[in-house]
């Protein structure tokens, strides 16, 4: 399996035990907060950086 996979395999994981523990609301806000919350933490130069390296799998 991939890092990838398995990264994704641990966020699913992750999110059913957040869901358990503390409600689904909750759960949810904290799995889409917290990345939201990191990207805007960034500087520009570091947005611009993550978003051509989307691109360039994309265009793979």
């Amino acid at each position: 399996m991939s890092t990838r996979g398995k990264v994704a395999v641990a966020g699913v994981v992750a999110a059913i035990v957040l869901f358990w523990a503390v409600g689904f609301w909750a759960g949810l806000l904290v799995l889409i907060g917290v990345p939201t919350a990191a990207y805007f933490l960034l500087d520009s130069s570091q947005r611009r950086r993550i978003r051509g390296m989307s691109r360039k799998q994309i265009g793979r």
